[in-house]
């Protein structure tokens, strides 16, 4: 579990570095882009494996209902990230929809991995997330809301199925039905 949790940390940092120490950020420039970048993916590899081979104990297992939640949930969190890059409606009620959409991800894989690599990999990344809705909540306020058109929010929807679509498809590829 020590790569997992190296991962999450990793993960956390780099996307803390702006705020904790924008002056060493700034410094570097576009250079700084390619360290974050690198390092993400990196972050995201450490995790995947530390995950996978991590052991803990199991709390509780996937349930048919839980399972329809959690696949709910994750539409949600789709929206929620399309609903961000494409600012509609919903930008108005949900400031950090990103951030929201990790949140809601996070809760929904817990509801059906009940084991202790879930709680360590889902919780720490709802924690990070949390966190950072925090941070910028305090050093920037919010933008103003300006309505959409109605193309938004269906381009918004089609992303939302074409994301979960391919998501759910990778899902089952690598072993792991998202619907059963």
């Amino acid at each position: 579990m020590f790569t997992l949790f190296l991962g999450l940390l990793l993960w956390s940092g780099l996307h803390f570095w702006k705020r904790v120490s924008p002056s060493s950020r700034a410094k570097l420039g576009d250079k700084g882009k390619g360290i974050v970048a690198a390092g993400l993916v990196l972050s995201i590899v450490l995790m995947v494996v530390g995950y996978r081979a991590a052991e803990g104990t199991v709390f509780w297992g996937r349930t048919p209902a839980m399972t329809g939640i959690n696949n709910l949930l994750m539409v949600l969190a789709f929206y929620l990230y399309a609903a961000s890059a494409a600012k509609t409606r919903v930008t108005k009620w949900v400031r950090n929809p990103q951030l929201t959409a990790v949140k809601v991800w996070a809760i929904s894989h817990i509801l059906v991995n009940g084991d202790t690599p879930s709680f360590l990999l889902f919780g720490g990344l709802f924690a990070w997330a949390l966190a950072e809705v925090i941070v910028l909540n305090r050093v920037a306020p919010p933008a103003p809301y300006r309505d959409v058109p109605v193309k938004k929010e269906i381009t918004a929807a089609v992303a939302t199925v074409v994301a979960f679509s391919i998501t759910a498809a990778i899902h089952i590829w690598l072993g792991v039905n998202p619907f059963g």
